[in-house]
Parts: C-alpha cells; sequence; structure tokens
C-alpha cells in the first residue's frame, strides 16, 4: 500500500462513508473512489462492503488495522517534525522526564533555557521508562531525562547528576534517619519496579530489613502528597522534595544516604545539536544545585 492508499483506507474506515472521506482528505469522491479501487487492485481483495447505505470493513481490512493505524501515527509524527522545523526556527525541545523529574527538576531548566533563548519551544512529556525508551526509538522525543539506568539497544545514556532518597514526614526528629528505624513508621514507599523503590528495597535487605509498608505508589509527589496528608511517612528523592515541600512537614536524610543516579537518553545515532547540548548541560547544573535535600 502506497502513503495515499493508508490515508483513504484510513478516512474511509473512520467516516463510513466515500463522500466524507474525500471532503476530510480535500479531494473529489471520484478521486477518492479511484484510489480505493487502486489500493483494492495492489492488495488482490476488498477494503470495505456497502451494508445498509455505510461502507464497512472487510475481515482482511481488520487484520490490517492494527499495522495502518501505526504507520499512519508514524506519518503523523513526521509531518509534526516537519511543521516543527519549519515554524520554530529558533529551535524546538520534545522532552520527555520521569513525572517526579517534570515537576521538580525541568521547570528550573526550561526557564534558564528560555532565558538564553527566548524563541526556543517545548513539548514536554511525563512518562515513565518503557514509554520514554519507546518514545525516543519512535522518533517522538529529542531527549529523555530519567532515574533510569538500564541501557538500551539504539539509545545513549549519559550521566546528569545524582539525587538522594529522604524521609519526608511530620515526626520531628534530629539528625539523620536509619534505615532500621523506618520499622517504626507506616511507610509510604515507591514501587520496586521503579529506580528509587528498587534502591531502598535492596539497602533494606541488606540489611535484613523488613518494615511494615503501608502504601506504595507509582510516582515520588503522590508519595509526597499523601504524606503530606497525614497517612504516613514517605522515602522519596530531594528534587521532589524540594518542589513538594510544605509547611509542617519535616526532611530528614537517611543514614547511609541512599544516591539516586540521574540520565539522559538521546538516540546514539543522531548527532546532538548545539541546542541538546547547552540544555543538557543545564540540566546537570541544576541536578547539582538540587542535589542536597532542603533541610
Amino acid at each position: 500500500m502506497r502513503l495515499r492508499h493508508i490515508e483513504i483506507f484510513e478516512a474511509i474506515r473512520r467516516t463510513g462513508s466515500l463522500t466524507e472521506a474525500a471532503a476530510a482528505l480535500h479531494i473529489s469522491q471520484p478521486a477518492a473512489s479511484k484510489l480505493l479501487a487502486h489500493a483494492e487492485a495492489q492488495l488482490g481483495f476488498k477494503l470495505f462492503e456497502r451494508v445498509k447505505g455505510r461502507l464497512v470493513a472487510t475481515r482482511e481490512a481488520e487484520i490490517l488495522t492494527p499495522e495502518v493505524e501505526r504507520l499512519n501515527q508514524d506519518l503523523n509524527s513526521v509531518r509534526r517534525l516537519a511543521a516543527s522545523l519549519r515554524e520554530r526556527p529558533h529551535g524546538h525541545l520534545r522532552l520527555g522526564c520521569a513525572p517526579a523529574l517534570g515537576l521538580g527538576l525541568l521547570p528550573q531548566v526550561v526557564r534558564a533555557s528560555r532565558d538564553a533563548r527566548p524563541g526556543i519551544t517545548f513539548d514536554i512529556h511525563t512518562y515513565h521508562s518503557a514509554e520514554l525508551v519507546q518514545g525516543l526509538l519512535t522518533r517522538e522525543l529529542d531527549l529523555a531525562v530519567t532515574f533510569d539506568q538500564h541501557d538500551y539497544p539504539g539509545l545513549t545514556r549519559a550521566p546528569l547528576g545524582h539525587t538522594e532518597l529522604v524521609h519526608l514526614g511530620r515526626k520531628p526528629g534530629p539528625g539523620p534517619t536509619r534505615l532500621a528505624d523506618l520499622a517504626q513508621d507506616t511507610l509510604i514507599v515507591l514501587d520496586s519496579r521503579d529506580a528509587s523503590g528498587a534502591l531502598l528495597q535492596m539497602a533494606l535487605d541488606a540489611q535484613g530489613l523488613d518494615p511494615d509498608v503501608a502504601i506504595q505508589v507509582q510516582t515520588h509527589y503522590v508519595a509526597c502528597a499523601l504524606a503530606e496528608a497525614g497517612c504516613g511517612e514517605a522515602i522519596v528523592d530531594a528534587i521532589t522534595v524540594r518542589a513538594m515541600l510544605r509547611p509542617g512537614m519535616v526532611v530528614r536524610r537517611l543514614d547511609p544516604p541512599l544516591k539516586v543516579p540521574l540520565s539522559i537518553l538521546t538516540r546514539t545515532q543522531d548527532p546532538l545539536s548545539a541546542l541538546h547540548r547547552e540544555f543538557i548541560e543545564r540540566l546537570r547544573q541544576a541536578c547539582a544545585e538540587l542535589a542536597q535535600p532542603p533541610l
């Protein structure tokens, strides 16, 4: 199937009408009918049947649909990228990041970037690791900021700095919190599939500790909000705590400290532009400034 065949296939499948499909594609109905006939002739089978005045996809068309939708999404991605290159000559960055980093790290870096380059524009998406990787591989993202330390084919991971896990709650107390002291708390922790959650779990296992976990969450800022509401004591990263700290909340470091590395993911085959390099350097500077907990 050619790209034009994919467009007419999608238009008819969505509208159920050759007339409406032609209007959606800004072509005449005879031209749409000719496109459909040509597609079916190349494929060797019918794509649609007329049922009660509407065009309904055949069984073969239904089987093709998932792959056609994927190709159509890729085509739309190419169009958006071309529009971006045309309409945003001062630079445009499509960023992905872990949700916690979108709250605590990116705002400062985006502001500094726009101060330095007033014309720059951004698309910012907050995803978990698997979605960040997929977004880079499908070229929907240019850069991804993540806690993830895994390596992926086709992607390059570079260190940005680190944050550290801290104890956040309403209970006052002097000095750092020892991991053994967590057994006395009603704990809110990150899912062990999260890099921070996995780091905490490994440290607990290493000391043979099994504290009572009351609530397990997937994002750091939800853990902070639950701690603020009095649901328990949270173990979260210091960058998020800086953004979420409210009056009456107490932050204590952990003993021993648990540092969580931060990384930037890029596509290996694509050279970094000056804009990319500038943004990554600002990320490193911000990581260094925000690494210490707000005690």
